[in-house]
């Protein structure tokens, strides 16, 4: 039989798993019977709180922790095991370098296509650096889900294509996001957004989306501003993401214009 292993996760989204072996906190009084604890930390600034739950369930069984904040490569991905099902993984890795991404420096430079498993909700690294064929089948599994589809991974806008634009338009996609985190992504977004509206998808069904990397050193609000109402220009409904250090430590003025560009219906509303 498989071993039984109990996922500790140092704090709650909407991607954490919910099954019964599925923790964020320590083991209480009635730990679970398991052969193995996973401690998995996406984030760099949830170590400290991961070490200390490392501690809390050594008790228990042998701890092990890992995850993206660890720059551990990941494996093959299995449904549920430690992001909520649905979730889908099916590539590793990014050929860009970005400054502010660690994808590159955990995953690698090249691209892993995995097997595909069954989900709505794409988060792979760069899907459109995979193969032709592999993009293919990956449509092939999306139109098989009953689920809202969604790429909320983030499609590289310079890669997009009329037939990609098409293939992503073909499963009805509920969000597709891109990102614009730096002046030179803008005429990619540009480009990609006319590829969208060239496929089907209109700028009224606010289903094209860009993430929008900001506060970083440098970086201003004003500036901020101007990159996120260029593309709502564009017909992309942004959501601004906050730049955080290993520390996590963010500046209240930023923190309130985030929050004024983090909702999809407020910033339609008022912001165009």
């Amino acid at each position: 039989m498989p071993p039984t292993i109990a996922r500790v996760f140092p704090r709650r989204t909407a991607a954490t798993p919910t099954d019964n072996l599925a923790f964020t906190t320590g083991p209480g009084l009635f730990p679970p019977e398991v052969d193995a604890v996973h401690i998995s930390v996406a984030f760099t600034y949830d170590m400290p709180r991961a070490n200390q739950l490392a501690i809390e369930w050594s008790d228990v069984a042998p701890v092990t922790i890992g995850g993206p904040a660890t720059l551990t490569p990941g494996t093959d991905f299995t449904p549920g095991l430690y992001l909520k099902r649905g979730y889908v993984i099916t590539s590793r890795g990014c050929p860009n370098r970005c400054w502010f991404c660690k994808v590159w420096k955990r995953e690698g430079a090249v691209v892993r296509e995995l097997p595909i498993t069954e989900g709505s909700n794409v988060l792979d690294d760069n899907l459109l650096a995979c193969s032709y064929q592999h993009v293919c089948r990956v449509i092939s599994m999306l139109a098989r889900q009953h689920q809202g589809i969604q790429f909320t991974g983030g499609i590289e806008a310079a890669r997009l294509e009329a037939w990609s634009a098409e293939a992503l338009r073909s499963v009805r996609p509920r969000q597709v996001f891109f990102a614009y985190d730096e002046e030179s992504d803008y005429e990619p977004l540009a480009r990609a957004a006319q590829l969208c509206w060239n496929a089907g998808f209109t700028p009224r069904s606010h289903r094209i989306r860009a993430y929008a990397l900001c506060g970083w050193p440098k970086d201003t609000i004003p500036a901020a501003e101007r990159r996120l109402q260029q593309a709502l220009d564009l017909g992309i409904i942004p959501m601004a993401m906050l730049w955080r250090n290993d520390s996590g430590t963010t500046l209240p003025e930023w923190r309130r214009f985030q929050r004024l560009w983090a909702r999809p219906a407020i910033t339609a509303a008022t912001h165009q």
